[in-house]
């Protein structure tokens, strides 16, 4: 069978890419390995981690915190499997949801694995596809250490972490990056105890570093344990989890019930028959791509988390639209400046554009500051006034640089702040726009006015 273009991998950069490239009246048909849509995110990855993050806040906020509002009840009762459950629901609707999607724009579907064969044509278990383009998209997967293999028993990935059949009563976290800081709050919430070793002095560190801090202390409040500048040595698995730590000259010994292991993802492309296709990778295995997403073939691309750059769904999607209208003759633009990233901990952490160690780095003359959730009138209301919105602005131009954000719907507030980097507005046109009183939002524009010294309720 001939198309136009052939998208390999269902994920978000996949299946948006199909989808665009239908709706530019190419054929398009997107092959997938796995029996339903959505990829990592929303198979084993974004969708079912902030289901169960929703679910584990909910009982940890009714627990700690309803008190204050002077509700009172007894200790909550978590039914473990109906929370999985829950999740998988969720995960079901969606990927039904996309199924759905294809439907409506006439995405042919092709459910098996993908062998490249030459560089127009795709062999699917047997059967062999033609396409003037093709688009890999084949995601990630959570890199292992070689001496702790994922049996996701013991030895978790992020996905066996998101299939856990009980609660671990101890359970040690190697990385605390988003995904270990997401999935340890997740069971530190359900009652497990949480130790975290990171091999880095911070956590989180693709963000700022005062988000970083703010975001340490808050977990260890919540009774989480960190680690840092540990270095994870060897691992003792005959009873429960045993490992073995360097820091400096000291060594350590930390035992758990099981272990997430979360260091990271590394490019996803095992049996694609890249190097047959011509195709070249780098020494980490990402796909070398030119500024159109070319690769060494030039009716191949590659997106998404198979590529260089973060790691983030939205990322993704964003480049498979930009393929699609490249190939359909459109001059479309992914500004990377203006990609949000966020944690989904409690309270959350959201930044985009540059970090103040960026700004620094560029020996750029900038201007930052922060305000505070507790000058905030909703925040307050809502007894979530917790962090602070910091803001990063050229000191001549006043140009937002950077805009990062620690509290209570930062993933939600981050919004307005990515819009405006991405028109490259100053900090002037921000505090000049009005914002609902009372709401969280408030605090992005006492932000901006604070920058110059000018803020109002603080």
């Amino acid at each position: 069978m001939k198309y136009d273009c052939l998208v390999i991998g269902g994920g978000p950069g996949g299946y948006a890419a199909a989808i665009r490239c239908a709706q530019l009246g190419l054929r398009s048909a997107c092959i997938e390995k796995r029996k339903t849509l959505g990829g990592t995110c929303l198979n084993v990855g974004c969708i079912p981690s902030k289901a169960l993050l929703y679910s584990s806040e909910l009982a940890w906020k009714i627990e700690t915190q309803a008190g204050a509002h002077g509700i009172f009840s007894q200790k909550p009762r978590i039914d473990f499997e109906k929370m999985m459950a829950r999740k998988e629901g969720v995960v079901a609707g969606f990927t039904q949801g996309i199924e759905g999607l294809f439907k409506k724009n006439k995405v042919d579907w092709i459910q098996g694995s993908a062998l490249l064969k030459g560089t127009n044509q795709v062999d699917v278990e047997g059967t062999i596809f033609e396409a003037r383009f093709i688009i890999l998209a084949t995601g990630s997967e959570p890199i292992a250490l070689p001496f702790l293999p994922f049996e996701n028993q013991k030895v978790l990935s992020s996905t066996g972490a998101l299939a856990l059949r009980a609660i671990p009563k101890k359970l040690l976290v190697i990385g605390a990056g988003v995904i270990g800081v997401e999935l340890g709050s997740v069971y530190q919430r359900l009652g497990s105890e949480v130790v975290f070793i990171e091999f880095l002095d911070r956590i989180c560190p693709a963000f700022d570093s005062s988000l970083s801090k703010g975001l340490e202390k808050s977990l260890r409040a919540q009774g989480m344990t960190f680690y840092l500048s540990h270095k994870v040595l060897k691992a003792d698995l005959s009873q429960g989890v045993s490992l073995e730590t360097q820091s400096g000259e000291k060594q350590e010994i930390f035992s758990g019930d099981a272990v997430l292991v979360a260091v990271g993802r590394k490019p996803y492309a095992e049996g694609l028959g890249l190097s047959g296709a011509g195709v070249r990778q780098d020494e980490k295995g990402f796909v070398q791509i030119d500024a159109s997403f070319r690769t060494s073939v030039p009716h191949i691309f590659a997106i998404g988390d198979l590529v260089q750059g973060p790691m983030l769904a939205h990322k993704a999607s964003e480049e498979g639209v930009a393929v699609a209208e490249l190939i359909a003759g459109h001059v479309p633009k992914v500004d990377y400046f203006s990609i949000p990233n966020v944690a989904y901990t409690s309270p959350e952490v959201a930044g985009v554009g540059l970090t103040e160690e960026e700004a620094k780095q560029r020996s750029l003359n900038y201007k930052a500051a922060q305000f505070p959730f507790k000058a905030n009138s909703r925040a307050r209301c809502a007894g979530e006034d917790e962090g602070f919105v910091k803001i990063l602005a050229e000191a001549k131009s006043r140009k937002l640089l950077g805009v990062h954000i620690f509290g209570a719907h930062a993933s939600e507030l981050i919004a307005e702040p990515t819009l405006a980097l991405a028109q490259r507005l100053t900090v002037d046109q921000l505090f000049e726009t009005s914002h609902a009183h009372p709401t969280f939002s408030e605090a992005i524009k006492e932000a901006a006015l604070s920058v110059f010294g000018l803020p109002i309720h603080l």
